[in-house]
């Protein structure tokens, strides 16, 4: 996969139906300053590593509730 690019975002946003977008906003996906969420690019390179992924390689699901007695 190719690294993420402002100008990729812009075409996107262009191309696509999409609510306006501000440059510091494509800036922040980009190259996050805030800190407070991860990069898109972080975001894409893990979706890249889930599509590669053989399900059938992985155990089945498990509940998520904890186990209480009596139930």
């Amino acid at each position: 996969m190719k690294p993420l690019r402002k100008s990729t975002l812009v075409r996107l946003c262009h191309e696509m139906a999409a609510h306006p977008w501000r440059d510091q906003e494509l800036d922040e996906l980009v190259h996050p300053k805030l800190g407070i969420i991860t990069s898109l690019q972080h975001l894409l390179n893990e979706l890249e590593v889930l599509r590669g992924t053989d399900l059938g390689d992985l155990p089945p699901a498990t509940s998520l509730r904890p186990e209480r007695s009596g139930e």
